[in-house]
């Protein structure tokens, strides 16, 4: 049990860093970021979300659209605040022209 909780703590540590850099990456693109996730569980175990950076635009229904960095597997690390398509589509445009893949998966923001 103490080993399981120190992993847990120390892949929130790693899962931290890695959604503090998206949260930078997606602020430099639409001026407003805040942190999604830092961990998600993989084979039961939870674990930090992945290095990799692609950014993806998705619809809240019913209050607009948000743009998010996610990880390798669509796990939301950074998302913009609540944006209506236009504003989101042309952030998304700006961060693909700075060299960040489009994500095109299920996004998954918890």
């Amino acid at each position: 049990m103490k080993i399981q909780i120190v992993q847990y703590h120390q892949a929130i540590r790693i899962g931290q860093e890695r959604s503090r850099k998206s949260q930078m990456t997606l602020f430099s693109h639409a001026g407003f970021a805040m942190l999604t996730l830092t961990v998600k569980k993989s084979q039961g175990v939870f674990v930090p979300v992945g290095e990799k950076e692609f950014v993806a635009v998705v619809e809240k229904p019913g209050e607009g659209w948000l743009v998010v960095i996610v990880d390798e597997e669509g796990y939301a690390k950074s998302q913009s605040k609540v944006l209506v398509e236009n504003d989101a589509r042309e952030i998304l445009n700006k961060a693909m022209t700075a060299g960040i893949v489009e994500y095109t998966g299920q996004v998954r923001l918890v």
